[in-house]
């Protein structure tokens, strides 16, 4: 029996138990699943990007949504810290628990390529500016061919940024929005998406507001949850449901088995809204006696 394809994203967040997710990735792996590892690291681009004094600056987009301004130095701090630290580190606890792992970026076999946009407007450093050597990219299409060569052997695959841009370079990609392209050209039965919360929250100051069910319009924004963080993960669960993953989780990567729990019930499962609803929180519904 091949079972199906669940892909992993683990956030940048320092407080998620990487060790813990591993352990449980790995014990998942021994009975049998297919698990992709999807990771960030923003945590550590910004500790060793200070360590090398490379300034590191946001930009916001006329839409509201801000990423890291990747200039050349930067594209080199992110590709040292996500390629040279923290992938061997999950590669290396994956092996402890027993799994073979193998750690690629999207750069390798051309997985996951991007397109990068020569020059565009932004905000930085509060003025609106045109910004010509920012080396972001939005995805463009992911082969799986490597990552199904690797499930087939038995081997936990851990991918992360950068990808590949059309000129044959380097971009910097959104990692959760890499996850769900990934596990959308992989077929995957599920989703799930590993942050520093219980999961997706009514009030994002109260971790006790956590909602079980939420849904996501099909376009446009994404809901009053979309605080912070939220926002790009809510709009990758949309893209990876769109792309007929039959399900997302956000969930606790903070707790002991994080992907058994999330794949058992724990966290917010993400749904497509209707076509008449705004996106929210799933109503409540009741039966009559």
């Amino acid at each position: 029996m091949i079972h199906p394809v669940t892909v992993v994203k683990c956030g940048g967040s320092p407080a998620i138990d990487r060790d813990a997710m591993c352990a449980d990735i790995a014990s998942l792996a021994a009975a049998g699943r297919r698990v992709v590892l999807v990771h960030g690291g923003a945590a550590e681009v910004d500790l060793l990007a200070e360590r090398l004094g490379v300034p590191q600056r946001r930009l916001t987009t006329p839409s509201g949504s801000s990423s890291r301004y990747t200039d050349p130095a930067t594209l080199e701090v992110l590709q040292l810290a996500l390629a040279g630290k923290v992938k061997p580190a999950l590669v290396a606890a994956l092996g402890r628990y027993g799994a073979r792992a193998a750690g690629l970026t999207g750069l390798d076999g051309a997985t996951v390529t991007a397109r990068r946009t020569a020059a565009h407007r932004a905000v930085l450093d509060g003025r609106t500016v045109m910004i010509r050597d920012d080396h972001n990219g939005r995805i463009r299409a992911v082969d799986p061919a490597l990552l199904n060569l690797l499930l087939d052997a038995g081997v936990v695959p851990v991918l992360s940024p950068p990808a590949l841009a059309e000129d044959g370079t380097a971009v910097n990609v959104d990692a959760d929005r890499a996850a769900a392209a990934v596990a959308a050209a992989l077929g995957a039965e599920r989703l799930v998406l590993l942050t520093g919360a219980p999961g997706v929250l009514a009030d994002h100051r109260d971790e006790s507001s956590l909602l079980p069910e939420y849904r996501v319009p099909a376009e446009g924004p994404v809901g009053d949850a979309a605080v912070g963080g939220m926002r790009a993960k809510l709009q990758a669960a949309r893209e990876a449901l769109l792309g007929s993953v039959a399900e997302v989780v956000v969930a606790d990567g903070r707790v002991r088995n994080p992907v058994s729990g999330a794949l058992g019930g724990a966290g917010t499962t993400v749904r497509l809204a209707a076509v008449h609803e705004t996106g929210g929180a799933a109503p409540l519904t009741t039966t009559g006696s």
